[in-house]
């Protein structure tokens, strides 16, 4: 029986006969993690789902209105965190170091080429899953007169 490497914790695994398909060791966090991705796959692949959930949430907070009231009088520091974390936010936005992904502007287009993309380092970037890069071009294509 050969071995796997579990995509969640990346550990080597016997997978169970039974599932052929297995990518997933049992550890109960990697279970979790599954289910996180099945969820969010199907999220962004059936709409009836995406609705389902959409509705049930809203449904789910309707019946517990005190709940985030009361997580935050119960979590302060949780609290404090995220007032820290907006209050960066809503100071980035206002120095207008925060990009939209419409952010360039028609009136200057990017014209046809090679171009490098390299990494720039930036400790203030809010997204911890985003890159801040800067666009070298190494050919462009010459526009015909």
């Amino acid at each position: 029986m050969e071995f796997r490497r579990c995509q969640a914790c990346q550990e080597l695994f016997r997978p169970r006969p039974q599932v052929a398909e297995q990518r997933f060791c049992s550890a109960a966090a990697c279970q979790r993690e599954r289910r996180r991705r099945w969820q969010a796959a199907k999220r962004q692949n059936d709409p009836d789902y995406r609705e389902n959930q959409k509705r049930v949430q809203k449904a789910w907070a309707e019946r517990h209105p005190d709940y985030w009231r009361d997580y935050r009088r119960q979590h302060p520091e949780y609290a404090e965190r995220n007032r820290a974390r907006q209050r960066q936010r809503a100071q980035d936005r206002a120095t207008g170091q925060v990009a939209k992904m419409d952010a360039s502007k028609a009136e200057m287009p990017i014209p046809s080429g090679t171009y490098r993309l390299s990494r720039v380092v930036d400790a203030a970037l809010a997204k911890s899953d985003a890159w801040m890069v800067e666009i070298t071009v190494i050919t462009a294509a010459c526009a015909s007169p």
